[in-house]
């Protein structure tokens, strides 16, 4: 066992023990080179039995398993020792309070606040069963769910997750938590629908306080809590039918109806029933009236309405090429709403790419489109700020090659567009960040025939808002991290001579330098595109850094 104050492989200083299993111990680290906390999971290899060995291998397979995934409800793996004795997973410290606990000190959570948190899990869940091949989580419960002060989640402990195979008959090995785990689980294959009933069992104790570990009955959550909606007892429901085909069969059809717990209600089928059956009475009057022209009318909106739905949801398996195209036909029939337009960006985004040619596809059709849009509106600001990254992290030439300047100017209009019009949303803070920076290349850097130099007081603005973001940049994922430490580190590298001249203190410039560095060095990341940013990163460091302290020898450059 670890001791305190013992540092494993010549950086992770052992502070305190956070945690333990039975077959591992967590521990509160401090990686005396960074200077940051990191968690580190210790596994003993002296297991007897099948069991123990089981368990061994279940912890190897989810430190590899998580290093490949990127989610911001899922903590990273940076480093896996394994010096022949025992093995040293270090990994995200998680700051905050598991929700088993906040159970036990708060009692019963709010409706709305379960399905808050119940949206974040959907969400990365969906992200687990999408991936190739799908990772079942196999072991949800508020014990593995942290909530942290802001009030994300994240989830720990994959000891027990697996890819699905669909080849399975059944799992190898019976693990999970009794109560929250499916029939299945314990009979047979595992697949997505079995972290659905994990997840409703979830929600259940944590709106109705009762644990599902204790083996009493399962009853609808509104006889426990009559406070509760209608709605959330039918989802709820759904989520833990004993036969998995009766449940929800995916994260997206679950989260939809958290989403809108109203329209699932009896009263809300009833009075659209009531409203069918008036449309349809008056519809056959009308008829035979002959007016024609108003039914038809009627019928094509219905019509119009199901196409768009699923145009903007076309399989995972269909080609990049067939799902823009189900977009475009999507846009033509309501050129003024959001979803098709993101849905867009989202595929060029898994495809790691948005060339001249993706650029010139997706901007002629938005702005053909963009008086439609009301630019006060969350949808439309989520929207722009979409297209502000994609430009800021993705942008090439036809040649594949791209500059910093460049995806600076084309990202600028739209995150300055959210700066001026838009109200609160969910990205709000994040937009006006890239707006601030953005505004500031755009300004002192990109205006060459216009030139107007920077005085101290706007590099200390500057330099504030920079360390604001950094302070706060774990908020983002991997991508959105490397893109903003790509952001501040060539502006940096860029106005050097600048800052020289205007007596910005040069400790300061290397400081941040180094902290940018440091802070993408530790991403663990995958795709290829972030990859490529990251080298950019750590390989010019030191040629960055000797140009600063060049500028500020010389005040210009050699």
């Amino acid at each position: 066992m670890a001791q305190i104050g013992m540092i494993i492989d010549g950086k992770y200083e052992i502070l305190t023990e956070i945690g333990r299993g039975g077959m591992s111990i967590v521990y509160l680290a401090m990686d005396t080179r960074l200077n940051k906390q990191w968690a580190v999971k210790e596994i003993k290899k002296n297991g007897h039995g099948k069991k123990d060995e089981i368990v061994i291998n279940s912890l190897l397979a989810e430190a590899n398993m998580m290093k490949a995934l990127d989610h911001q409800a899922l903590p990273r793996i940076v480093d896996i020792i394994d010096n022949g004795i025992t093995i040293y997973v270090v990994m995200d410290y998680i700051e905050g309070e598991s929700l088993d606990k906040i159970l036990k000190t708060e009692g019963i959570q709010t409706e709305e606040t379960v399905i808050a948190w119940a949206k974040q899990l959907c969400d990365a869940l969906s992200y687990l069963h999408t991936q190739k091949p799908p990772i079942i989580y196999r072991d949800m419960k508020p014990a593995n769910v942290m909530l942290k002060p802001e009030g994300n989640i994240k989830i720990i402990d994959f000891g027990i997750a697996r890819e699905y195979k669909e080849e399975g008959l059944a799992d190898t090995t019976v693990l999970g938590t009794k109560g929250y785990a499916p029939p299945e689980q314990y009979t047979g294959q595992t697949d997505a629908r079995s972290d659905i009933y994990a997840l409703g069992m979830t929600m259940y104790h944590l709106l109705t306080g009762v644990d599902p570990r204790k083996g009493e009955p399962y009853l609808p959550v509104r006889m426990k809590n009559p406070e509760l909606s209608e709605g959330i007892e039918l989802i709820i429901d759904k989520c833990v039918e004993p036969a998995a085909e009766n449940r929800y069969q995916n994260c997206r059809e679950l989260l939809y109806d958290l989403e809108h717990p109203e329209l699932i209600t009896k009263d809300y089928k009833k009075m659209q029933k009531r409203k069918l059956a008036a449309f349809i009475a008056v519809l056959v009057l009308w008829i035979l009236f002959g007016i024609v022209g108003f039914s038809s009318n009627r019928i094509s909106v219905n019509i119009k309405r199901n196409n768009y739905s699923e145009l903007i949801t076309p399989s995972s398996a269909t080609s990049l090429e067939e799902k823009i195209k189900s977009y475009k036909k999507a846009i033509a029939i309501y050129p003024g709403r959001t979803e098709a337009y993101y849905s867009m960006l989202e595929a060029y985004e898994d495809e790691g790419k948005f060339s001249k040619e993706e650029n010139d596809e997706f901007l002629a059709l938005f702005n053909a489109n963009k008086d439609k849009f009301d630019y006060s509106r969350v949808e439309t600001a989520e929207l722009l700020y979409k297209i502000g990254l994609m430009y800021f992290n993705y942008y090439t030439d036809g040649d594949g090659s791209y500059s910093f300047a460049t995806r600076v100017q084309k990202a600028y209009s739209f995150f300055e567009t959210n700066y001026k019009n838009a109200g609160e949303f969910e990205n709000k803070y994040l937009s006006d960040c890239y707006y601030q920076i953005c505004n500031f290349y755009k300004k002192y850097i990109l205006a060459s025939s216009t030139f107007e130099e920077a005085s101290k007081k706007d590099y200390d603005k500057l330099f504030e808002v920079m360390n604001e973001v950094l302070a706060d940049i774990n908020r983002m994922s991997a991508y959105d991290q490397l893109s903003m430490y790509n952001g501040i580190f060539m502006l940096l590298y860029d106005q050097r001579i600048g800052m020289k001249q205007v007596n910005v203190d040069q400790e300061k410039v290397l400081q941040l330098l180094e902290r940018v560095y440091q802070g993408a060095q530790t991403l663990v990341v995958q795709k290829e595109q972030s990859q490529k940013l990251q080298n950019e990163i750590t390989d010019n460091y030191q040629s960055y850094r000797q140009a600063i302290i060049r500028a500020y020898i010389n005040g210009k450059e050699r």
